[in-house]
């Protein structure tokens, strides 16, 4: 057995895996709203497969090599928030993820790769940061590369290869559509279709469009204002055989992606999302502003007696 799940294993079997040769996947997705039809694990069902596939991938295409995938951490910042929701501070995801790379980097494994389900900007810069940190006191690879994976997906750069996968081109009406969608609508439901059936509810065919324009979806919590049901796209128009599509070629992506890492043709902060960049999305910006602000008003106070 190549792949093993961490808590099904003893320790002296993780302590004689090869460092060199073991890949550690974390999965760190919230619990979070989908609207009336899906369940507030979708982002964790989602990242799990992706960790599980990757797992299987790596073992099969590089000899004598293991995996060992981690219990899912179900953490997660900037969610929309309704019954089930557990919105977690973005520090503690982000020291969270710390501790665990760090255990992992203190026992001598090299590589640790972090998969996720959850697009909240903030979420993603908190995964990020984590696995920067980890990688630069402790020399190792730490990757969060779902951000960057997320984001070309969701701006369509991948449209063209998942029409060559579904064997037939995307109706003007359908790339709308995808353009549109970013939670519980097409994607996600479609892809709960492929994974666990069992868990959508069939009212999703009859669900209307929920359309969103940029200046609503910077307001927290937008899809459940003014009576939204907490979805944003079309979820009527699910398929699991697009959701195998766009799958198999979101694989391709992270597989290249990470053999790119793993061969080190490739840094991971080449392949962060486009958040990361932005200060007022990192951990510690807005504590920094307050001490800032702090300060200035006790100099001010100072200079004023």
């Amino acid at each position: 057995m190549s792949v093993y799940r961490l808590e099904e294993t003893s320790s002296t079997a993780l302590d004689a895996l090869d460092r060199a040769r073991t890949v550690i996947i974390l999965t760190v997705s919230p619990l979070e709203q989908h609207g009336p039809h899906l369940p507030v694990g979708v982002d964790a069902i989602a990242a799990r497969y992706f960790a599980e596939t990757i797992g299987e991938r790596l073992v099969a295409g590089r000899t004598g090599w293991s995996v060992v995938i981690a219990p899912t951490l179900h953490l997660g910042s900037f969610t929309f928030d309704a019954v089930g929701t557990v919105s977690v501070r973005q520090r503690v995801v982000r020291d969270a993820l710390v501790d665990y790379g760090v255990a992992f980097a203190r026992a001598g494994f090299r590589w640790i790769l972090v998969a996720n389900g959850h697009g909240g900007p903030g979420h993603l810069t908190a995964l990020e940061e984590a696995a920067a940190i980890v990688s630069r006191r402790h020399r190792v690879l730490m990757a969060s590369f779902t951000g960057h994976l997320a984001w070309q997906f969701l701006r369509g750069r991948y449209l063209d290869r998942i029409e060559a996968a579904l064997a037939r081109p995307l109706t003007g009406a359908e790339r709308q559509a995808f353009a549109e969608d970013a939670h519980g609508g097409w994607w996600e439901t479609s892809l709960m279709l492929m994974l666990r059936p069992d868990l959508v509810d069939g009212s999703y065919r009859d669900l209307p469009p929920a359309r969103f324009g940029l200046a609503s979806r910077v307001v927290p919590n937008y899809p459940l204002k003014n009576g939204g049901l907490g979805y944003v796209g079309h979820p009527a128009m699910a398929d699991p055989a697009f959701a195998k599509a766009a799958a198999e070629v979101l694989m391709a992506e992270t597989m290249e992606l990470v053999e790119g890492l793993l061969d080190g043709r490739l840094r991971p902060a080449e392949r962060r999302s486009p958040f990361f960049a932005l200060p007022f999305l990192r951990t510690n910006f807005w504590p920094a502003v307050a001490v800032a602000g702090a300060v200035a008003a006790a100099v001010l106070w100072a200079l004023l007696r």
